[in-house]
Formats: C-alpha cells, sequence, structure tokens
C-alpha cells in the first residue's frame, strides 16, 4: 500500500514538474518571444506610474499578451523600479524585453510631442509637431511667429506636459543679433543674455534643450560646437589659401553662405573669391554691403542703392580692399568646407542666372553677357535691382 502511495506521489510530482517545465517555457517564450502588436503605438508613461498600472495599460493597448508575465520578467531583472515617465515608440512585434528595455533603458520620449523653435534669417516660428506612430513621422500640429501671433490655444494645452520635447534649430545665415532676439521669445527657455556673441560664432544646426534651459547656456553650445567645425576643418584645409587664421577663413565662410543657396555651389563661388583675393581685386560682394547698412540687426528688406554701394564702411567690398573685418553671418559647416577646399576654377565673376543659382565666368566680356541675360530676366520679372550681380 505504501508502495502504491510512493508510487502514485512520485508520478505526481513528475507530473508537476513537467506542468512547471512547460508553464516556465510558455512564460519564457511569451516574455522573449514576438509581441501581439501589429501596428506602431506611442505608449505614455506617467510620472510616478507603478509597474501594476503600466503593465496593465499595455495589455489593455495590445502591447504586450499578459500584463503579470510582463510584471514577473520586470521584477526578475531588476528593472521594476527603473521606469521612466515620457511617450515610447513600441513598433510592431515588440517583445516583452523590448518593450521594458524601452520603458527603463532608452532616453526620455522617444515619441510624442515635439516643439521646434526654427530660427530664419527672414523670421522665427515655433512649430508644435506630434508623431504619428503608425508612420514613425511627425505630422505639424500648429505653426506660429511668436513675434506677431498670440499663442495659439493647442500650444498652451500641450506644453505644459512633462514629457513635451523642445529643440532649437538654427538656419545657415542667420546673424548673432537675430539668434539673441528670437531667443528672447522663446517662453520655454530662462535666462538672459548679456551681450551678443560675436558675428558668425555660433554653430547653425537643432539643439534639443530641456524646458527652462538657460538662453546663456544654449549659446555657449553653440559656439563651442562652432569652435570644433571651424578647428577640424581648418586642419584639413586646401594649401595656398589666402587666409592668415581660421577667423579669416570663417569671414570667407560668411559670405559664400550669404552669397549662394545652392548647395552645389559652393565650393565655385568660394573658388570666384579667393581668385579675386590673390589677384589683388576686390571682392564687391552685395551681403557685404547689406551687413555694412544693418550691421546684421534684420534684413534689409530693399535693393542696395548706389549710395549704399559707393559709401565707405569696413564691409564695403566694392570700397575696400580685401576681406571685412568680422563674418556676416553664421555660416553652417557646408560654407565652411567650401571656404577651406573650395574648387579649383579661373572664374572671377558670377551672376544670378535666374533659376535660384549662378553663371560663372572667367572674362569680363563672358560676365557682361551673363549680366545682360540676367537683366532681361528682371525687366520680365518687372524687377529693379543690383543685388544678384558680382564684379561689374
Amino acid at each position: 500500500m505504501w508502495r502504491s502511495i510512493a508510487s502514485n506521489a512520485l508520478t505526481l510530482f513528475i507530473v508537476l514538474l513537467v506542468v512547471a517545465a512547460g508553464i516556465l517555457a510558455w512564460g519564457r517564450e511569451e516574455y522573449t518571444g514576438p509581441g501581439p502588436l501589429t501596428d506602431a503605438i506611442c505608449f505614455r508613461v506617467e510620472r510616478g506610474a507603478s509597474l501594476s498600472s503600466v503593465s496593465r495599460a499595455l495589455e489593455a493597448q495590445g502591447a504586450v499578451s499578459d500584463a503579470r508575465i510582463f510584471r514577473i520578467g520586470a521584477d526578475y531583472s531588476d528593472k521594476a523600479q527603473l521606469l521612466k515617465f515620457g511617450s515610447y515608440l513600441i513598433p510592431p512585434g515588440a517583445s516583452m524585453v523590448d518593450v521594458l528595455a524601452s520603458l527603463t533603458e532608452g532616453g526620455q520620449s522617444t515619441c510624442g510631442r515635439e516643439v521646434n523653435f526654427r530660427i530664419g534669417v527672414n523670421s522665427a516660428d515655433v512649430i508644435l509637431r506630434e508623431l504619428d506612430a503608425a508612420t514613425n513621422r511627425y505630422v505639424e500640429v500648429v505653426k506660429f511667429d511668436p513675434a506677431v501671433e498670440a499663442l495659439p490655444q493647442v500650444y498652451v494645452d500641450v506644453v505644459a506636459e512633462s514629457d513635451l520635447r523642445f529643440r532649437v534649430t538654427l538656419a545657415e545665415g542667420v546673424t548673432s543679433w537675430q539668434v539673441v532676439e528670437a531667443l528672447k521669445r522663446a517662453d520655454f527657455l530662462s535666462g538672459e543674455v548679456a551681450a551678443v556673441p560675436p558675428e558668425g560664432s555660433l554653430a547653425p544646426d537643432s539643439y534639443e534643450v530641456d524646458k527652462g534651459a538657460d538662453r546663456a547656456a544654449l549659446l555657449a553650445r553653440m559656439t563651442a560646437a562652432q569652435e570644433q567645425i571651424l578647428a577640424a576643418l581648418w586642419a584639413s584645409r586646401a594649401d595656398g589659401l589666402p587666409y592668415a587664421s581660421p577667423e579669416e577663413a570663417l569671414i570667407m565662410a560668411s559670405i559664400v553662405e550669404k552669397e549662394t543657396g545652392v548647395a552645389e555651389e559652393r565650393r565655385q563661388v568660394a573658388s570666384v573669391f579667393v581668385n579675386r583675393l590673390e589677384r589683388g581685386m576686390r571682392l564687391q560682394t552685395d551681403p557685404t554691403v547689406i551687413y555694412g547698412v544693418t550691421m546684421g540687426q534684420g534684413v534689409l528688406g530693399r535693393g542696395i542703392r548706389q549710395s549704399e554701394l559707393r559709401r565707405a564702411t569696413p564691409y564695403n567690398t566694392y570700397v575696400i580692399d580685401g576681406m571685412p573685418p568680422t563674418p556676416i553671418a553664421n555660416p553652417g559647416r557646408l560654407s565652411i568646407e567650401a571656404a577651406l577646399n573650395p574648387d579649383s576654377t579661373d572664374y572671377i565673376f558670377f551672376v544670378a542666372d535666374g533659376t535660384g543659382g549662378h553663371a560663372f565666368a572667367v572674362t569680363l566680356e563672358e560676365h557682361n553677357a551673363n549680366v545682360a541675360r540676367w537683366r532681361e530676366i528682371e525687366r520680365t520679372r518687372g524687377q529693379d535691382g543690383q543685388t544678384g550681380v558680382q564684379g561689374e
């Protein structure tokens, strides 16, 4: 009898072990295998949320198959207390392991809403965007110019969200004064700016910032970035350039930046000005004249007057020899590269060609023919102005 009882108990024990092993194997497969999501979702973890509430929300939204297994896996891997508040993109088929890693190991807020404060040459605007989880692309919610428009209600409603991301984007060719004045209108930044940074010293780029970030500290980041770019590109510059220092190269880069918006032309434009310097010619470039009038404080908003072309200023390259004393804007990396590695050409003239680019010439005769074509384009368009003609 006792032998029979022992045998039955052993059998039951073995069955229980097999069942337990099966449950463990099933749980492991559920935890590490592909998840149930068929479409990506943007999952939000509230500040202070518990693992229990997060796991239930994940199950309710179809991101995990079983909230209990998710909690057990988080406890077993010692990540139960590492949840980070924010919004996170969970892709289709993500395993529980992947989901847990997103919520505990990744950077805060990989999806959700983002405010991008863009500082351009002619204006600054704020764009509120939201990530469409299905396409993994941002969709514009609202755009406005804080200098002339009241804050839209949709912006006011979401700007207090704890996981809302912020960034400041500088366009190539903005002046330091424009940057400072625009940053004053960024309501998500704090602090005063004691002085406008030197012209050309800020790197055009997109900078992610925290809400309440200090404006002066942000400008310091931009300055450090430009210093690193200039130092690296100066070290790999072409031989024989007519620059005595990196600062002179930065001046040339700013002129190239303001002369063309066509990326493929930058090295050609740089070659024109290098050739002029080497031949002892004046640069004769309109953007420097404009800077001498505005000193970078806004845009001119009209054509250059003949009196301004004749006026003696440190920036009027129709009057002075060589380059102006400072950059005339903040150039981007590509313009700095062009200034330090210009194309090898014989060009000494260029003029707008009506397509957004320029026609280049070696001789004055060729240049005059290009100018005549540009003047005809201007007449056809009903325009009348000096801008666009270089080296007349």
